[in-house]
């Protein structure tokens, strides 16, 4: 019988049992014994795996009345006995934060609290224990029976750890899973200050000078340090996703994918879903993204999608990128046009000081893999990285970002009556149209004083994805003698091509913007732009001059 496609099974047991199909990650369990800190956080992209496989490590290393090794039978880690002798020997405490997504902190407390009696719950047999004192298992009883104090809860973990060791002789490993999940979500629904002052008094109990601690995991998107939760934490090795250390054991590679689609019959389909879901870069290993693929493999006959898409996780992308300067938007547009950018990446990026700093949404968006590193090399103690978009799936989400700015500031109506007066050739219905549309949408831009003409070329570029599937849109490229602005190519030969030239002149300078609009199409002449749509077949060709003196705009055209 076929196996299944786990979609959404996060359960380590669950999958191995569920005759779901598994790419074998047990590797990672090889890794960590090997790795020498006692406390590892690794950050990666959501739904890169990262529940299942800390999932895995606690079956793995779990001392419990269920014998967990037939789980590992016939797996990767099965060929490696010296790992085999730790299965089965540690008591573990796990716990996962991926679903602490509330709106306020009241709510959010009362579900970490819950969490953290029903880890206390799996241990029962500690009220038993006769290696605990009387005071131990008061503490116990209150935690378990919803009953501590918030101090109570803050070292609730440490404490558990205590019982554990004490019971079972051996000290125990802590698993923490996303734990920045409620730092995100809390950030977003402001209520942060509570959440971190918690969450500090919490980790740092459970992480920090613990004799009972074998050895803690955790997993997240980024590294949060600057709100202090691990601060004087010098056993912790962060490994993130510019490291070689762990680049294979989240998301699939190559070979993973290929026996995939080979398992399902749809091997055929590799290229497209390599051009959709490939081409993240963990340390030097190219990544797929797992959730795409396996929906992809589960759903193929409806085409490639782009899965990855969610509305509350992308939610925090869409405000810092909506929030951010000209200049973030500008760059955006490069990378749209598939033009890299160069940037400092901060690796100790703070979620709260994340929109007030352009730079830092860069390294945000890398660690939550809406970037790839192409490059990087450290300057001056600094890292410096070439960031592209990783695939399609991706690209569709930044140009859904740029739709809302624009369906933000105007009705889609009158987007949709602009763009096609534009494509049909009514210039002065367009023009009068887009002259109203500039003055309702430049809040999203600083146009005071000289403005750098990619400003107005980045939002025009914004307003054209409207455009799409039906025409392409090339930027600054070369044609002719020269390099045009903007072209607009149509996939129906039949159709007009548009050539677009922007000017952008100082408030205090220039006065005459016919005149500059009539040097803006002489430019078009002069450069022959028009021959690379002559070479797609297209011989009905607009060309459009679009001049921006702050925000005020001519619009000329010539056909």
């Amino acid at each position: 019988m076929e196996k299944r496609i786990a979609i959404g099974v996060s359960d380590f047991r669950e999958m191995l049992t569920g005759a779901y199909y598994y790419v074998d990650k047990t590797l990672f369990i090889q890794d960590i014994l090997e790795d020498g800190s006692k406390v590892m956080l690794l950050p990666r992209p959501r739904r890169f795996g990262k529940t299942l496989n800390m999932s895995m490590l606690r079956y793995f290393f779990e001392k419990s009345a269920q014998d967990n090794k037939p789980l590992f039978d016939g797996l990767a880690i099965g060929k490696h006995p010296d790992c085999m002798v730790k299965q089965g020997e540690y008591p573990v405490i796990f716990l996962s934060f991926k679903d602490l997504k509330h709106d306020s902190w009241e709510v959010t407390y009362g579900s970490l609290v819950q969490l953290i009696y029903t880890e206390y719950n799996k241990h029962l047999y500690l009220i038993d224990s006769p290696v605990l004192n009387d005071m131990d298992k008061k503490y116990f009883n209150r935690v378990r029976l919803d009953e501590g104090s918030e101090a109570d809860y803050a070292s609730s973990i440490k404490k558990l750890s205590e019982f554990l060791t004490k019971h079972h002789g051996e000290k125990t490993i802590i698993l923490i899973d996303e734990y920045d999940v409620p730092i995100q979500q809390a950030y977003l629904k402001q209520y942060y200050d509570p959440l971190i002052s918690f969450m500090r008094n919490f980790m740092t109990a459970a992480l920090k000078d613990n004799d009972y601690l074998e050895k803690g995991v955790l997993t997240g998107v980024m590294r949060v340090a600057r709100e202090s939760l691990f601060s004087g934490l010098n056993n912790l090795s962060v490994r993130t996703l510019l490291n070689e250390k762990y680049s294979a054991q989240f998301g699939f590679i190559e070979a993973e994918v290929i026996a995939l689609l080979e398992y399902y019959g749809i091997e055929s389909q590799l290229k497209e879903v390599r051009n959709w879901y490939n081409g993240y870069i963990f340390g030097s290993t190219v990544v797929y993204n797992p959730w795409s693929v396996l929906q992809y493999t589960q759903n193929w006959e409806e085409g490639l999608q782009p899965y990855w898409i969610n509305t509350s996780d992308n939610e925090i992308v869409h405000r810092l990128i909506s929030r951010g300067g000209p200049a973030l938007k500008m760059e955006l547009e490069d990378l749209l046009q598939g033009t890299a950018v160069v940037k400092t990446i901060n690796q100790n990026i703070s979620i709260g000081e994340v929109e007030k700093n352009d730079q830092n949404v860069w390294s945000f968006l890398l660690f939550s893999g809406y970037l790839k590193p192409i490059s990087r090399e450290i300057i001056d103690g600094e890292m410096i990285c070439s960031l592209a978009i990783p695939n399609r799936e991706v690209e569709t989400i930044y140009r859904d970002i740029i739709r809302s700015w624009f369906n933000d500031s105007v009705h889609s109506d009158f987007l949709r009556t602009m763009l096609k007066s534009l494509i049909s050739g009514k210039i002065e219905v367009f023009a009068s149209h887009f002259r109203e549309y500039v003055l309702s949408s430049f809040s999203y831009f600083d146009t005071g004083g000289k403005v750098p003409e990619k400003i107005y070329h980045a939002f025009v570029l914004g307003l054209l994805v409207g455009l799409r599937p039906n025409y392409d849109i090339k930027s600054n490229r070369e044609g002719g003698y020269g390099r045009y602005d903007v072209m607009v190519i149509p996939k129906d030969t039949s159709q007009a091509g548009i050539i677009i030239e922007f000017k952008s002149v100082d408030p205090e300078e220039v006065k005459d913007l016919e005149q500059i609009a009539q040097l803006a199409l002489q430019q078009i002449e002069a450069k022959e732009y028009q021959q690379e749509l002559f070479a797609w077949g297209i011989h009905r060709i607009i060309q459009l001059a679009i001049v921006f003196r702050g925000k005020e705009v001519l619009v000329k055209a010539r056909d």
